[in-house]
């Protein structure tokens, strides 16, 4: 079955909000602190550069706040008041 545009499925990233950011970043340095010597060095790098992905976007979150030039989330197509140019609207057959 295909995905709809738009689903959760659609293997978009999820958009997390600053302060959702700033936990998960927490969250990844306690882990990162309470790993054990033996830890894998793979996933041990992965936090550490995830760590510092988020760093960095938590950096220039407030660049963008100041600017007005940050992602903005636009409506839904489909969804909203329909404009007077376009075409009547039929009725729903059940």
């Amino acid at each position: 079955m295909r995905a709809f545009h738009g689903q959760m499925s659609d293997n978009q990233p999820i958009r997390r909000t600053h302060a959702e950011k700033q936990k998960q970043l927490r969250d990844l340095r306690e882990t990162l602190a309470t790993m054990k010597s033996h830890t894998a060095p793979t996933l041990r790098e992965s936090v550490q550069k995830r760590i510092r992905q988020l760093e960095a976007e938590l950096a220039a979150a407030p660049v963008l706040k100041e600017s007005g030039t940050g992602p903005r989330n636009p409506r839904p197509e489909g969804r909203g008041p329909r404009t007077a140019g376009g075409p009547p609207r039929r009725p729903r057959s059940i």
